[in-house]
């Protein structure tokens, strides 16, 4: 197994990640901190490393992954979509299980925009009939 030629992109709402996978003993860095330390809750943690898990390459290869924007959700999910494609880009052979899992696929789902004349996006104005 080689280090992937490029670091691979990653993106969940308005976070942006970009992950580089190194050959070595499974340590886990997320702007420069231990993964544990930078997501505080451990679904975050399990989110994110859910890939590799999948592709049984636990304690094979080390994660080194620059994220910017976005809450803590978004940002697990754009490190989870990096490492996805970090993966296939250096095997081929698993990239039908992480298309299956749905670790590929681009969640496009962002925040509405707020209207004019409302409070929220959707939310209205309280009415008063007289």
């Amino acid at each position: 197994m080689e280090t992937s030629q490029k670091p691979q992109t990653g993106r969940r709402k308005e976070a942006k990640a970009r992950v580089r996978l190194v050959p070595g003993s499974g340590q886990h860095r997320v702007n420069g901190r231990p993964i544990r330390e930078y997501f505080p809750r451990p679904n975050h943690v399990r989110h994110a490393e859910e890939p590799i898990v999948v592709v049984h390459r636990e304690g094979q290869v080390d994660i080194v992954a620059t994220v910017r924007g976005g809450g803590l959700t978004g940002q697990a999910g754009a490190v989870r979509m990096a490492v996805a494609r970090a993966l296939a880009a250096e095997d081929d052979t698993v990239r039908a299980v992480l298309r299956k899992n749905g670790f590929l696929t681009r969640d496009s789902r962002m925040v509405e925009r707020k209207k004019y004349g409302q409070a929220k996006a959707r939310k209205r104005f309280q009415f008063s009939k007289r």
